[in-house]
């Protein structure tokens, strides 16, 4: 079983990790026998699964139904759970009964939520209940609607202000980072200068680690594909042969074959 203590050894030896998504028990099967060391239930299920346009109608509900999915399926990986949009915006209290649920009820190991010093106080909070909680600071999907999607800390205010942001997480008490789309020299000297692992999400290769939507890896989801992802398969394409070859072996009564599904009985 992969440990928080775990990704800490491995930043401290210099030694790169793997983070990936995943939202059901196939999925994270795949990903943990692949060796994967972290599987993310990310909020990204939202628009990747569930078909919103954002991740900010997921909720509560959605995450502990995934959540308990992917437990079941990634073995040994270290199980990390978004908290959803205004699961944590509230108030201190909401969101550490939120996080608890996350916990109790879906089985994750340990939560991740967006914001730096803005969220120090539900940090540490959560961090007091004995929850883990990895911080997510750079682009943040969920405040979409105030930032967009462009790239973070490209001018000097900037990466003051993502410094700024990492010690504070990790002051409060996070045990890693999820940094997002941000200028890669800042992400290195936000790498270089906590003691807390980095995760990389199109913020360039100086990080801890790196994290990456497996549907995208995978060439599954079709709709938009971020400028930082590179895919590995082309899976959608695959798939879509498949599908369409099976609707036409039934059409034209290839499927099923006679003696298909017959059991033993058809064996001599």
């Amino acid at each position: 079983m992969i440990t928080i203590r775990q990704l800490a050894q491995w930043k401290e030896s210099g030694e790169k990790f793997t983070m990936l998504t995943a939202y059901d028990y196939t999925m994270a099967a795949l990903v943990a026998k692949a060796g994967i060391p972290v599987a993310l239930v990310g909020d990204s299920l939202g628009q990747v699964v569930l078909g919103y346009s954002s991740t900010l109608p997921v909720t509560m509900e959605d995450m502990i139904h995934h959540t308990r999915a992917v437990v079941r399926g990634a073995a040994g990986c270290l199980v990390v759970t978004d908290m959803p949009f205004m699961s944590y915006q509230v108030s201190v209290e909401d969101a550490v009964r939120n996080a608890g649920r996350l916990m109790k009820e879906g089985g994750a190991h340990a939560v991740k939520l967006e914001g730096g010093a803005d969220m120090v106080p539900v940090i540490q909070a959560i961090v007091r209940a004995d929850i883990p909680v990895m911080a997510h600071i750079g682009l943040c999907p969920q405040a979409v609607h105030q930032c967009g999607y462009r790239t973070q800390a490209v001018d000097a205010a900037g990466r003051k202000q993502l410094l700024a942001d990492a010690r504070a997480v990790e002051k409060a008490g996070a045990f890693a980072v999820v940094i997002e789309k941000t200028e890669h020299a800042a992400a290195r000297e936000v790498t270089r200068v906590l003691k807390i692992p980095t995760i990389g999400c199109g913020s360039g290769p100086y990080c801890d680690g790196q994290v990456l939507v497996t549907y995208d890896v995978l060439g599954l989801f079709q709709d938009f594909t971020p400028c930082f992802v590179k895919r590995y398969a082309q899976l959608g394409d695959a798939a879509m042969t498949a599908l369409t070859a099976f609707a036409a072996d039934v059409r034209a009564g290839k499927f099923p074959e006679a003696k298909r599904g017959q059991g033993k009985q058809n064996k001599k």
